[in-house]
């Protein structure tokens, strides 16, 4: 049985998302942390491949704990390049520098 996700927490989520601060990123797990979730970065996840139905949020914002972009979302770069985030010649986001202290 496929489970639901309550829309509480699918704001819950996409509010923190609305946080991250233009120039920095965050991750999936730092995410699932700030919720009281973390164990579920994989949730986190889901909710942002859904995020275009409840508004515009800058789900661009948020890389694996690598730092890697999402595969085959080739404008996540561009957003980035547009904030100032550039990437390490390995094609990920220096973490060490860019990510969100919060």
């Amino acid at each position: 049985m496929a489970r639901v996700l309550h829309e509480d927490l699918i704001y819950e989520i996409l509010s923190v998302v609305e946080e991250i601060p233009e120039g920095n990123v965050a991750t999936y797990g730092q995410i699932a942390r700030l919720i009281g979730r973390d164990k579920n970065s994989r949730l986190v996840g889901k909710v942002l491949s859904m995020s275009q139905y409840y508004g515009d949020y800058p789900c661009h914002r948020v890389v694996n704990h690598a730092g890697r972009l999402v595969p085959g979302w080739w404008e996540q770069q561009r957003l980035l390049d547009d904030e100032g985030v550039t990437l390490k010649d390995d094609g990920h986001v220096d973490l060490k520098k860019y990510q969100w202290d919060c």
